[in-house]
């Protein structure tokens, strides 16, 4: 099986915490662990606002995305985007999230978040929790 992580699972990769989520990454084989252009343009987002500590969380960037490839966002997800999108309408659902599931699904992969919540009914998308 292969998998996609949303960017809180990120987070917590890049930080090595909680250690479950680490633990379970290493069950994997290089490869089967993916993240969408979506989540790495919202890692940029939160390097920006850093201080101090920047340069340190880049390079912890910089080393998930050396394990973790980042995949573009292509024709195929756009077209589930709008199928998604027709299927769930609520207008409280963020954009990004609705990308990243789209992006997922278009793969045939199954994201992996802690915001389950963010990713309920979207046709065909397959979530685990690995918190």
């Amino acid at each position: 099986m292969r998998y996609m992580l949303d960017t809180n699972i990120c987070v917590y990769l890049m930080k090595a915490h909680p250690p479950e989520v680490l633990a379970r990454l290493q069950q994997l084989d290089h490869g089967d662990a993916v993240m969408s252009i979506i989540s790495y343009a919202e890692l940029r987002v939160g390097l920006e606002g850093l201080g101090p500590t920047r340069a340190q969380n880049e390079r912890a960037l910089h080393l998930l995305t050396r394990d973790i490839p980042v995949l573009p966002f292509d024709e195929t997800a756009a077209e589930r985007y709008g199928v998604q999108r027709a299927a769930v309408r609520d207008r409280r659902r963020d954009a990004l999230d609705r990308l990243i599931a789209a992006h997922a699904t278009s793969l045939g992969l199954t994201l992996v978040t802690n915001n389950e919540a963010d990713f309920r009914d979207y046709p065909g998308l397959i979530v685990e929790n690995w918190v």
